[in-house]
């Protein structure tokens, strides 16, 4: 799980926290020493015994150190400078996450070449960052192992050749790397084959109150961190008759929270050297309220309020409301343009006012982005007849399909609660066309452009390009600088990341062509484009495939077609392929308005 580095670092500091600390340039490194004594282990920051009270997340930074944390994690290191120095202005220590390339991002670990120059750049970010006063730790690499067994040898050759650089650089910070949970090879995988680790960091989610114990159970002698812990994984919730998991509410979500927190992270002394809550922030990830610990809007959600008061050993003077999780009066399969209504029981712990806001969205439809970016899906209007704190009266959709009613439930401090709960509107689920795969401002783009292949390392992606874009105000923008010879793909996939071992897709049924707009930054690239990817090879297929080869595009904007007459689109998994070539000195192309269309 966890965030793309690009989601990871970003962050909006405020002038005045940056002027709080202008970074002097003398700045000196706070020596970070890791000790094993007859208690256990114990890290050391400037001679003193520092335990990680930390999160991960785009939040506020100063209300991260006034709720009494002490730490903050990265998933990469991109332009992190003011994050650094906004940090130890506040009195934050960072762990520094150095990105690591994931197989189902395309990146292959048989690859020296791709290896070597994954080395070279974490080399670049010690040598840039390791004197900052505000470094603790290095995370080097976050879920590189995958999703699997997590035993391929060579991933985790890789991250120790990596480890080992980086102590001879910085002999002053551990180093560490994280896991997706424990499973298969890897504990085996961070104790026996990366010598060069210190630290093992763990994401664990329903599993995070039994860490300690399974870590032990393994054979494990090293120390580790918590460096993902919050609700149970939407992966780790059994779904509905229509596949859709059951959300619990924010206040269920609290005290799982505290119950991970004090097995976990304080109930293994001598063994966790802290944690790191996620997520710190807002995320859309299966829904727009799973993992954050704050609404979008920045309301705090009860999550805040349990962190605090274990960090700091004192709650709010104000504390988040609480909520039952909704009651659906009837049944949650409806027929469409029938009314429904559902019953909430909030309540204020100060015994204050509650204001509420109901609303119906559309179903993600997907449960298991592996932390990659998915934009909220769009909202029903007019689903909402009425909206009160004890329930609402709704009118389902007229077109079929699984929609998700949301509460959000506000004090008069606009702390938060919330609570949603599944619902299906039944019948036989058309596609509207035209059905978009990419569109500036549209939200809810049904694939993800997650499918690289190919040199991906020497590919930038830019889906919100904003350069005389084809209409609207933003295009996607992709530039390749590999040499003649190489290649780059991309695949918008549904779920994200789905090579065929994930169900999925849309039908499409009915559709005639796919069409688009491009144009080439010099007026010589050459591109292929395709519908569909994965063959009858894999579990969950795409239903058809189909390409178009070597269009030369033109620097001005043109109409390209994709005929898809006589094709079974009723499962499209893979929404669109572009592949280009290397040349000099790079290629670089422009796509808009990618959709189905039937004409």
């Amino acid at each position: 799980m966890g965030l793309l580095k690009t989601t990871a670092q970003a962050l909006l500091l405020s002038s005045t926290c940056l002027a709080l600390w202008p970074l002097a340039a003398s700045a000196k490194a706070i020596p970070v020493e890791l000790r094993q004594t007859e208690q256990g282990w114990q890290l050391l920051r400037g001679g003193k015994p520092y335990f990680i009270r930390g999160a991960g997340g785009d939040g506020s930074l100063e209300l991260l150190a006034a709720a009494g944390a002490n730490s903050v994690r990265t998933w990469g290191a991109d332009d992190i400078d003011a994050r650094l120095d906004a940090a130890h202005a506040l009195g934050l220590s960072v762990t520094v996450g150095i990105w690591l390339g994931h197989e189902r991002h395309g990146f292959d670990y048989s690859d020296e070449a791709q290896v070597r120059k994954q080395l070279e750049a974490a080399r670049q970010t010690v040598l840039r960052y390791k004197d900052h006063p505000a470094v603790l730790l290095w995370g080097i690499g976050n879920e590189m192992e995958g999703f699997g067994e997590g035993d391929n040898p060579v991933i985790w050759k890789a991250v120790n050749d990596i480890a080992a650089m980086v102590k001879k650089l910085d002999p002053f910070h551990p180093t560490m790397t994280v896991t997706a949970e424990l499973g298969g090879g890897r504990i085996d995988g961070v104790q026996k084959l990366c010598p060069a680790i210190d630290i093992h960091g763990i994401n664990s989610y329903g599993g995070a109150p039994s860490v300690a114990e399974r870590y032990r159970a393994g054979g494990a002698t090293k120390p580790y961190v918590l460096t993902e812990f919050g609700p149970l994984g939407v992966w780790e919730i059994p779904k509905n008759d229509w596949g859709a998991p059951s959300e619990p509410t924010s206040t269920d979500k609290a005290a799982f929270y505290r119950r991970s927190y004090e097995s976990g992270v304080i109930g293994a002394p001598g063994l966790a050297l802290g944690s790191y809550v996620f997520n710190w922030g807002f995320k859309m990830e299966a829904t727009p309220t799973w993992y954050g610990m704050f609404l979008a809007d920045g309301a705090r959600l009860g999550a805040v309020d349990v962190m605090t008061q274990l960090w700091s050993g004192s709650p709010p003077k104000n504390l988040a409301p609480t909520v039952e999780p909704l009651v659906i009066e009837g049944e949650p399969q409806l027929d469409p343009g029938d009314e429904v209504r559902v019953r909430a029981v909030i309540a204020d712990p100060e015994g204050g006012a509650i204001r509420v806001r109901w609303v119906m969205h559309r179903e993600s439809g997907e449960y298991a982005t592996g932390g990659d970016f998915r934009p909220v899906p769009p909202e029903v209007e007019g689903a909402v007849l009425e909206g009160q704190a004890h329930g609402a009266r709704l009118r389902m959709p007229r077109e079929p399909g699984p929609y998700r009613l949301f509460l959000y439930a506000y004090d008069a401090a606009g702390r938060a609660a919330t609570a949603n709960v599944p619902l299906l509107v039944k019948g036989e689920v058309r596609t509207p066309m035209p059905f978009y795969v990419y569109r500036d401002g549209l939200e809810g783009m049904p694939w993800a452009p997650s499918g690289w292949m190919g040199a991906t390392e020497l590919l930038t992606l830019d889906g919100d390009h904003a350069g005389n874009p084809h209409e609207g105000k933003a295009c996607i923008k992709m530039r390749f600088v590999g040499e003649v010879g190489t290649w780059v793909g991309v695949a918008w996939q549904h779920p994200a990341n789905n090579w065929g071992d994930q169900d999925g897709g849309y039908d499409l049924s009915g559709a005639t062509h796919l069409e688009l707009w491009a144009r080439g930054e010099y007026g010589v690239e050459k591109i292929s484009i395709g519908v569909g990817l994965l063959g009858q090879d894999k579990a969950h297929p795409d239903s058809a495939k189909t390409t178009v080869e070597d269009i030369r595009l033109k620097k001005d904007w043109q109409r390209y077609r994709i005929r898809l007459k006589k094709l079974d689109l009723s499962s499209i998994k893979t929404g669109f392929v572009v592949t280009l070539s290397g040349r000099r000195p790079d290629a670089t192309i422009y796509l808009d308005s990618i959709r189905f269309v039937r004409k």
